[in-house]
């Protein structure tokens, strides 16, 4: 026990600049590309319905469970009085979960730990599992949970770094661009039932400002991110 708080505690150097841009210009190419994007989407899924269930707990509703599914959609079933703040606060918390909590990682993977970061994922994983009702969301999360385990088991000190700021980047990055789908997908008729249509019913704001409201959470997540991530120009070298 001693030794893992002291891993904990201790922090890591910065890798040096040339590998946090690089890391970033990665992350953004996989959300960027259609293919790699449909491939790595299903984890920005996870922390959008986590992000749900988190907020359930918190403001006290009943949490039925969750599921993920193969087209990278999920659903998070709560039980309680269908309006008010806390129904208001579980159906905004979704589309602003991945950027807060890439923000949440930018702050720690800046200050060196990264081992906190790891830990506290997954952990998160773990009681998601708990919450899963469906096999697909059972593997996933065992898969997801599986290669961040190996991963920082076995990789060196500084590989686990590159990793963080890797997955930190590609939460900045994927929490904007489901939220830029929709806005879309809304411009066309579709998704009649996305969260910003719950909103829109559960309160006097249109649907439209819901959306505009998560793409700003998500820019100054990315912006604060890169902010804390991204060393000075003296440090680039």
């Amino acid at each position: 026990m001693t030794e893992v708080w002291v891993t904990l505690t201790t922090a890591q150097p910065k890798p040096s600049g040339w590998v946090v841009l690089l890391s970033a210009l990665a992350a953004l190419a996989v959300v960027g590309w259609s293919t790699s994007w449909q491939i790595s989407r299903g984890l920005v899924t996870i922390a959008h319905e986590g992000g749900h269930a988190l907020m359930a707990l918190l403001t006290r509703r009943k949490l039925q469970g969750i599921r993920l599914h193969s087209d990278t959609s999920g659903v998070t079933l709560t039980r309680g009085r269908p309006t008010g703040p806390g129904m208001i606060l579980t159906a905004a918390a979704g589309y602003v979960a991945p950027s807060l909590l890439g923000l949440g990682g930018a702050w720690l993977t800046s200050a060196g730990y990264v081992a906190v970061l790891i830990a506290v994922v997954i952990v998160l994983l773990i009681c998601m599992l708990l919450l899963i009702r469906n096999l697909f969301g059972v593997v996933s999360l065992l898969a997801t949970g599986g290669a961040i385990t190996a991963l920082t088991w076995y990789a060196p000190p500084d590989v686990d770094a590159i990793i963080a700021y890797l997955a930190v980047w590609f939460l900045l990055f994927g929490g904007i661009r489901p939220i830029l789908e929709l806005r879309r997908k809304r411009r066309y008729g579709g998704v009649p039932d996305s969260d910003a249509d719950q909103l829109a019913r559960l309160t006097f704001l249109p649907a439209g400002i819901w959306v505009v409201l998560f793409l700003l959470v998500a820019l100054a997540s990315l912006a604060g991110g890169a902010y804390l991530l991204v060393p000075l120009p003296r440090g680039l070298f």
